[in-house]
């Protein structure tokens, strides 16, 4: 039976993940369409797809590009929004079958959230939205009759194969595998005079900014251990780190009979992609083949550095706690990833910053919506004060 082409609404278009959803796209046209493109910022980026790709709809979420965007696109029969609040609409439509969650950051949890209430596929590529409020978006798939999440971080991704077919009352944990970054093996004395360009010069993976400097801090492998956690129900002590530099092993399955499931191919976010849009099923892809033979087997794996990279630790003793930390954790962790980018702080200052910010916000044990957005608002104000002050 020849499976219905997928309508996709793709958020955050311009971005890395975004451009990569789009290749697949244009390779499997009778796949795959591109019903919804949106963009915060890029509005020459998102014309230039809008007139390859033709979406119905196309969302500018700065309000002051969306003359540009409109004017640009008027020759075409393509509908043009823009606002936060037309992004919660596109979502929502019943032209979409599958929504792709690439927003960076704290932005994307409410784009999910409506997704999800709406009964619709959600790809997953924005961390951020489990991180703070993981709790909420399990409550909400509960209550959802078809949505469902299909992750597509390359580590989600590969464990959520290895479990295809497997009971997860057998898993005994999860391994997730990190590259090390930039900095690997490095020490504070060298860490506190790098420089944003240096920490963007990722070994294996092509990322946008904000998602690099997290994998050089290993932030990002902290909010993937969150991650992890609401996605398959397993508790942060059964949920481990290992440092494989090779980047080929992207994350492994121990189950209760001793036995270890991998997932293993080349470091290419169009794979964990493909597969999302795919799911269940598979297509064929002559790209990104992975030949053991032509690249060798030296696979190596070792302990992360958590003294030196504090942030990893930082987001184990959120998710243990719980609440509105991890919220405040990432808010924090935004605001001091920019001032780094911007050379307004050191790297070393980002855990300084994002540990001073958890001492100075109340704790909470429950979280709302509603709560989210108040504790991300007065962590950032409390953030960009420590920043300020550096």
């Amino acid at each position: 039976m020849e499976q219905k082409r997928k309508n996709i609404a793709i958020l955050g278009s311009t971005g890395s993940i975004g451009t990569q959803a789009l290749d697949i796209i244009r390779d499997y046209p009778d796949k795959f369409s591109a019903e919804v493109l949106v963009a915060n910022n890029n509005a020459q980026l998102l014309i230039s797809q809008a007139r390859e790709f033709e979406p119905n709809f196309v969302v500018i979420a700065n309000k002051e590009k969306y003359p540009e965007v409109r004017d640009a696109l008027s020759d075409l029969p393509i509908k043009v929004y823009a606002g936060a609040e037309a992004v919660l609409d596109v979502v929502a439509m019943d032209c979409v079958d599958m929504v792709l969650a690439a927003m960076v950051g704290f932005a994307g949890l409410m784009p999910t959230i409506r997704a999800i209430e709406a009964g619709k596929v959600v790809a997953l590529a924005n961390k951020e939205t489990l991180v703070v409020g993981g709790s909420i978006i399990c409550n909400k798939l509960k209550e959802s009759q078809s949505a469902c999440i299909v992750p597509v971080d390359s580590e989600h991704s590969a464990i959520f194969q290895c479990l295809r077919g497997e009971n997860i009352d057998d898993v005994e944990k999860l391994i997730l595998t990190a590259s090390g970054g930039p900095f690997f093996g490095r020490k504070v004395d060298f860490l506190k005079d790098v420089t944003a360009e240096q920490a963007l010069n990722h070994p294996n993976w092509k990322m946008g900014s904000k998602v690099t400097i997290d994998s050089a801090s290993l932030m990002n492998k902290g909010f993937e251990v969150i991650e992890a956690h609401w996605l398959f129900g397993i508790p942060a002590d059964r949920i481990e780190v290992l440092v494989h530099r090779q980047s080929i092993v992207h994350s492994m399955v121990e189950f209760s009979d001793a036995s270890i499931k991998a997932q293993i191919g080349a470091p290419s976010m169009r794979i964990p992609i493909q597969y999302a849009f795919d799911y269940p099923n598979r297509s064929y892809s002559p790209k990104n083949r992975f030949s053991f033979l032509e690249n060798g087997c030296n696979l190596t794996f070792e302990k992360p550095d958590i003294e030196t990279f504090r942030c990893l630790q930082i987001a184990y003793d959120c998710l243990s706690q719980g609440g509105n930390a991890p919220c405040i954790m990432n808010a924090a962790n935004e605001i001091a990833v920019d001032a780094f980018l911007k050379g307004r702080i050191g790297f070393m200052r980002i855990p300084e910053i994002i540990e001073s910010t958890l001492e100075k916000l109340p704790y909470e044990s429950m979280i709302t919506i509603d709560s989210c957005f108040a504790t991300d608002s007065e962590a950032r104000r409390v953030a960009e004060k420590l920043v300020g002050k550096s």
